[in-house]
């Protein structure tokens, strides 16, 4: 799917956010939004009563065909934190297991009047064939599908970055890692573009980059040591050794030896220079535990900050975000 036809699935005839399921093609305008948004949510989690009723009434279903704590956990805190109904669908005991299609399972589910679908599918394009196929008032939510796309993930990381950095140009980022197979590294690229740091950089061995990634936009390193000189942020990827079919890699000893972020190689970034990773981590294998837990670290913050982003992300596409009419 071209960007163009990714944007036009994902806003009404008005523009404003129907589903989201990527960001490529969405404008600087809308992502600036996404955030400001998330910053307007930011503070619920401080108060006593941690919820607002902007989705009271809605109902809210979890279909996730892949394990996942983190995103799922967030995206179910996000929903509840809005006042929605929250439903999440076992598959591992649902009629899909029993053979029933995906899209018999959404069209049940659909007859059961629910209001938005958050999606997670080891293939590519699962969720856009949702959307495709939901009634008008109902969203889709993409929260991750094969080696695409995870755009909340990628959302909730330039949050961090913008409140880490106060904003995004001049900035220098390394996208450390298995870039090959991770939706999260292309959502990033594409939001870190838009957004317009100065320079988006990815290292990794050749094995773990794409072919011509230098046409997302990137400068590719194969150097650890020279990918992370003068960088403002690096971001560390997991090893996702579950969709490699063959060896990618000859050990995960030597991947640390060469590609580990640790203490000495993190001295080529810039003194401020901040730290993420989306979860789950490698310690030993990514990245050393004395960076993952040091000063330098923003890895809780990116949790944290994961609510604020689901929650305005679902709110937008409800069109029930605090500045807008009909807001509860």
């Amino acid at each position: 799917m071209s960007a163009t036809a990714a944007a036009d699935i994902q806003l009404d005839a008005s523009g404003r956010l129907r589903h989201f399921l990527t960001v490529e093609g969405l404008s600087r305008e809308l992502l600036v939004r996404i955030m400001d948004t998330a910053e307007s949510f930011a503070g619920v989690t401080a108060q006593n009563v941690k919820k607002v009723p902007l989705l009271r009434g809605k109902t809210v279903v979890n279909l996730f065909f892949e394990n996942s704590t983190r995103t799922r956990t967030t995206f179910e805190l996000a929903a509840k934190r809005l006042s929605a109904d929250v439903l999440n669908i076992n598959i591992a005991t649902s009629a899909t297991s029993k053979g029933e299609s995906l899209l018999d399972t959404v069209r049940n589910l659909e007859a059961m009047h629910v209001d938005m679908f958050v999606v997670r599918h080891a293939q590519s394009g699962a969720a856009h064939f949702i959307a495709r196929h939901v009634a008008p008032h109902i969203s889709v939510l993409n929260a991750g599908d094969g080696r695409h796309a995870h755009p909340t993930q990628a959302m909730l990381d330039v949050f961090t970055i913008r409140r880490a950095k106060g904003g995004f140009a001049g900035l220098k980022v390394a996208i450390v890692g298995d870039i090959l197979h991770s939706r999260v590294a292309r959502s990033e690229i594409w939001a870190l573009n838009t957004l317009g740091v100065d320079e988006v950089r990815v290292v990794a061995p050749k094995t773990l980059l794409p072919a011509h990634v230098e046409a997302l936009g990137v400068a590719p390193y194969h150097d650890l040591n020279e990918g992370l000189r003068d960088v403002d942020v690096v971001i560390m990827l997991r090893l996702q050794l579950e969709r490699m079919g063959s060896a990618f890699i000859p050990s995960e000893h030597e991947y640390f030896q060469r590609f580990g972020l640790t203490e000495k190689r993190l001295e080529k970034a810039r003194p401020d220079v901040i730290v993420m990773h989306p979860g789950p981590i490698n310690r030993g294998i990514e990245i050393d535990s004395a960076i993952a837990d040091g000063p330098r670290s923003v890895i809780l913050q990116q949790v944290t900050h994961g609510i604020a982003v689901r929650m305005a992300v679902m709110s937008m596409a409800m069109h029930a975000g605090p500045d807008m009419e009909g807001s509860a």
